[in-house]
């Protein structure tokens, strides 16, 4: 059984950093691609950040690219999303997800990629 668990969500002001971790247990870490989602109040969810399973990809969405960044630690079995210069229109759940990428440097940018997801963690941003 895969498990992940997201951690570092909070209340940031805006402006300001934050930074999300996943942890994932059950399986070698390493066999995964792993993504980010988010859904904010109202919407559906959408795909934020990608990377392959060797750490060598990343892919993000348009409109996050250049503040959002994605990390992983194999040795850790972790993915890290960085968040910058938070705006109240990025508060939303963050959920990380983890999809079975046989490429090692291949990314997943679908959710209906993945096969497994975490139970979110909840980012507020004041303004």
């Amino acid at each position: 059984q895969v498990q992940l668990v997201e951690s570092g969500g909070g209340l940031v002001q805006a402006g300001g950093p934050l930074r999300l971790s996943c942890v994932v247990s059950g399986r070698t870490f390493s066999y995964y691609a792993m993504g980010w989602f988010r859904q904010a109040p109202g919407k559906e969810r959408e795909f934020a950040a990608a990377i392959s399973r060797s750490g060598s990809t990343t892919y993000y969405s348009d409109s996050l690219k250049g503040r959002f960044t994605i990390s992983r630690d194999n040795a850790k079995n972790t993915v890290y999303l960085r968040l910058n210069s938070l705006k109240p229109d990025d508060t939303a759940v963050y959920y990380c997800a983890a999809a079975e990428a046989g490429l090692l440097n291949n990314v997943v940018v679908r959710s209906k990629g993945y096969a497994y997801w975490g139970q979110g963690t909840q980012v507020l941003v004041s303004s």
